[in-house]
């Protein structure tokens, strides 16, 4: 039996594991389009900060790890996928037949339409190599400005600050990390980067980025204007990016967070299902038979919601390879489900945001906001079951709020009484959850 994985990444990795595990003898091939080992792209911020080096990133440390394994690697990338007649094509002119296929590319950048994108000294923050790059312009008191203040853009800024650089960054929603925060925790969290230093422009676009040289007529009308006491932001920078609200910006180094989007190109025409990502059934198996999909690039069922999603986040798509690998082998196991989960550390503010934190039609909310102390807690409902919630700056019980909504508990009373005080989520979930053993993770959640 021969197994191809596309996609190096944590959920490629875990999945060709798990088929060695359990079948011992079969042929295992893995295709990575980087030339580096497989690494986490998750670390990538902690290598930037320098708490690692380029190693620190490599999810298996060993060199032999996938030889001693028989693992076979392939460095090259996927061009087109032959469902049918059961092959897949790689940029290299190599063609893998399999007998399973593994589809476990992840997301590539969003890369926005805006004229000047392929300067130098304008990257996206998603490789290894966009981290050389970056590290080689991102020194102390460079002026950097970042597009995209989402969940990523805010994992990126965290290390850019950390860099000592000055940092602006420009978000086009009314608020940071709009796809995790209503208005009130997005402002909130945007005050707090204000307040360490960070200039935050939201509801506002990059029009244009400009070379120096293009940009010196208003280098010049910049130093002019800082000699009679007026701004000079866009004066002598190595790139003028112009903003939305009519500012220009200078900076050294700009970087594109604007998003991500499932790494699926390469599946048109296939007869793959694809919708935001690759449409997948309970068994991580797409609608044809024998190929399956795992990771940021699979959308899958979520329990709470009750439609399919892509949750790209590294706990789901570990789930997603065990579970797809399993099937591979006819070993049938189920999908639990994934659910939207959210932590983020933002210069040092904790947020976090579970299921549907905006809630739902027909449901109620309980909301406690305390601007001064940087506290807020919002919790949603539907009848009796909390399907949904948010946090800024209320790191208590945080695993109990990802229990209660994962394990759809009915709360019985306990609604109310959340309704009224919004704090007493320990208290709720030790008289309903445990009871009705919804959750396997009680024990963590009664530590936090």
């Amino acid at each position: 039996m021969h197994h191809v994985i596309l996609g190096a990444g944590p959920a490629g990795v875990i999945a060709a594991e798990t088929l060695r595990k359990h079948a011992p003898a079969d042929t295992i091939t893995l295709v990575g389009d980087e030339p580096d080992a497989p690494y986490s792209r998750m670390a990538i911020p902690y290598l930037l900060i320098g708490n690692i080096d380029e190693r620190g990133t490599y999810l298996r440390k060993s060199a032999s790890h996938f030889d001693d394994l028989r693992i076979t690697q392939v460095k090259a990338k996927v061009t087109r996928v032959d469902a049918a007649g059961k092959k897949v094509q790689l940029d290299n002119g190599q063609s893998l037949a399999f007998d399973k296929l593994l589809i476990a590319t992840g997301s590539h950048p969003v890369r926005p339409p805006i004229a000047g994108m392929d300067l130098p000294g304008v990257h996206p923050c998603w490789t290894l190599e966009d981290a050389r790059a970056i590290q080689a312009l991102a020194k102390p008191g460079a002026r950097v400005l970042q597009m995209g203040a989402g969940f990523i853009g805010c994992i990126i800024m965290e290390s850019l600050a950390a860099r000592g650089v000055k940092l602006s960054v420009v978000e086009m929603g009314d608020r940071m990390v709009p796809r995790m925060m209503g208005p009130v925790a997005g402002g909130m969290i945007r005050d707090w980067c204000e307040a360490k230093g960070v200039q935050v422009f939201t509801g506002t676009k990059v029009e244009a980025i400009t070379s120096g040289s293009a940009g010196a007529v208003k280098g010049l009308l910049g130093k002019l204007a800082a000699a009679v006491g007026l701004s000079s932001d866009d004066a002598g920078g190595a790139l003028q990016v112009r903003l939305s609200n009519g500012q220009t910006v200078a900076a050294d180094l700009v970087i594109s967070a604007t998003g991500v989007r499932p790494a699926i190109g390469f599946l048109k025409d296939s007869g793959i299902t694809c919708l935001q990502g690759v449409l997948t059934d309970e068994h991580l198996q797409t609608n044809v038979p024998g190929i399956y999909a795992a990771g940021d690039c699979a959308e899958a069922f979520d329990l709470v919601s009750g439609k399919t999603i892509v949750s790209a986040i590294q706990p789901n798509a570990a789930e997603q390879a065990r579970v797809a690998a399993l099937n591979m082998l006819g070993q049938k196991t189920e999908l639990k489900g994934v659910t939207q989960i959210n932590v983020l550390d933002t210069l040092g503010l904790i947020s976090t945001s579970f299921g549907n934190w905006e809630g739902v039609s027909g449901g109620q909310s309980a909301v406690l906001t305390d601007k001064a102390a940087g506290r807020h807690l919002s919790l949603q409902f539907k009848d009796d079951v909390m399907v949904g919630c948010n946090s800024v700056g209320w790191t208590e019980h945080v695993g109990v709020m990802r229990g209660l909504v994962e394990g759809q508990v009915h709360l019985g009373d306990w609604k109310d009484r959340l309704m009224h005080d919004p704090t007493k989520l320990m208290d709720a979930y030790l008289d309903c959850a445990q009871g009705q053993g919804r959750w396997s993770g009680a024990a963590d959640a009664r530590r936090r």
